[in-house]
């Protein structure tokens, strides 16, 4: 009784002696030498034991009931903030660099219900490196990640178009030499897979996006590529008749870059005239209940801008079939 009152606590391990068994666990389950399911499970569940710990070296004792995935998650996103001292390096981006193909298995990690937010929360972590994004924006996990974004699981769908989101805003001189590199795929594979797709919200995710990816000021003459096409002008005004004011708005916010470019291509011109009297009417009776100046204003400039067009090369009378067919299918 008297050995059972006064039974010493276990001794508290330091860090130094954390990271070195984690390591050696990490090395273990990896490799899955164990031939017997009871002791691979022991050595998971010791695992989980040392990163909650490690967990409470980092961020001190919580109220909460541990949970081994997210506490996971969290010495990861620690970790990503460490510096080397005196040159203020982050020791994940040196790792990372010499060891990208640990993002293969993240962006993997997707495939994997159960697991795919962590991996998910982890892989957006590791692309505040600028390396990391790259090596990502490069690759075909790019491909992967369309693919992800329409996945059945919302959960999954969720987290992938956030950490696309990440990859195609953090970074802004890296992201207009990707696109300027990948012009005509990325945008055929996002205007067919994510404007174009059967899911509100991803259409509407997609939308405002690429508005956000178009006005960065860093992707200048990516945006002047996109407004001089007249089938990205043609899907943007079918989406202005959309019954979402979500997805209006975010289509808005794409046409008027289009009636803003100054040097619009001669068939956009005259699609735009020939639905003139449409467009002013429908932008006459465009409105939401939260408008604010900006919005007043830029409806205002689109409306200056479509009245005061003038048809270039031959009058509208005289559009080919192709712009015909066009003016047909783009009349709002």
């Amino acid at each position: 009784m008297k050995a059972l009152l006064f039974k010493s606590k276990p001794r508290k391990r330091s860090p130094e002696e954390l990271v070195r068994r984690v390591r050696d666990l990490l090395i273990s389950v990896h490799r899955n030498t164990e031939t017997r399911e009871s002791k691979r499970q022991e050595k998971r569940s010791e695992l989980e034991k040392l990163i909650m710990e490690m967990k409470i070296v980092l961020y001190g004792e919580g109220h909460c009931e541990p949970v081994p995935k997210l506490d996971a998650v969290h010495v990861f996103a620690n970790l990503q903030k460490q510096q080397i001292k005196p040159r203020s390096t982050l020791i994940a981006s040196d790792y990372l660099e010499q060891n990208l193909d640990l993002l293969d298995t993240l962006v993997k990690g997707y495939e994997d219900p159960d697991l795919a937010f962590c991996y998910g929360t982890i892989l957006r972590d590791c692309t505040r490196h600028q390396v990391v994004a790259k090596y990502i924006l490069d690759s075909e996990h790019m491909k992967e990640l369309f693919d992800y974004i329409q996945d059945p699981n919302f959960g999954i769908a969720s987290d992938a178009a956030a950490t696309f989101k990440e990859l195609l805003t953090r970074h802004r001189s890296t992201v207009a030499e990707y696109l300027s590199r990948n012009y005509d795929w990325f945008f055929g594979e996002y205007n067919s897979k994510l404007m174009g797709s059967c899911n509100y919200i991803t259409r509407w995710h997609a939308a405002k996006l690429l508005g956000q990816i178009l006005m960065d000021r860093a992707n200048c003459s990516v945006m002047m590529r996109y407004v001089s096409s007249l089938d990205n002008m043609k899907m943007v005004m079918n989406l202005l008749k959309e019954s979402s004011k979500n997805i209006q708005l975010e289509a808005f916010n794409l046409f008027k870059l289009f009636a803003a470019n100054p040097n619009k291509p001669p068939e956009i011109v005259n699609v735009l005239v020939a639905n003139r009297t449409k467009l002013l009417q429908f932008f006459g009776g465009f409105s939401f209940d939260k408008e604010d100046e900006q919005f007043t204003a830029d409806k205002a400039r689109v409306v200056e801008a479509i009245s005061t067009l003038q048809s270039l090369n031959r009058s509208c009378g005289a559009l080919d079939k192709r712009e015909k067919n066009l003016t047909m299918a783009c009349s709002v």
